[in-house]
């Protein structure tokens, strides 16, 4: 069974950093490409950020220079590093592959 548990939400202010996790299990890690997605309310779900099984990385224009995303192979853990957090940021994040998507976790910055 896939799993794909995010952690690391929560309500910051505007220019403030947070570290998104997501936990993965039930999957071949290491040959998976993994993305981080975004819906905001109201709005359509948007991809922001995404890794290939070999490191490489992409980015929504809109986060390029603010968001890291990364991967661990030997933990099977995916991280987004965000910094300089502004309100339009704000939207449950959730991280996935092709097929898998996990329940989310509530990221909220305030002006």
């Amino acid at each position: 069974q896939v799993q794909l548990v995010e952690s690391g939400g929560g309500l910051v202010q505007a220019g403030w950093s947070l570290r998104l996790s997501c936990a993965a299990s039930g999957i071949t890690f290491s040959i998976n490409a993994f993305g981080w997605s975004r819906q905001a309310p109201g709005r359509q779900r948007e991809l922001v950020a995404s890794i290939t099984m070999s490191g490489t990385t992409d980015y929504q224009d809109s986060v390029k220079g603010r968001f890291t995303i990364s991967r661990d192979n030997a933990k099977n853990m995916v991280y987004l590093q965000m910094s300089d957090l502004k309100p339009e940021d704000t939207a449950v994040y959730y991280c996935g592959t092709k097929h898998y998507w996990g329940q989310g976790t509530q990221v909220t910055v305030s002006s």
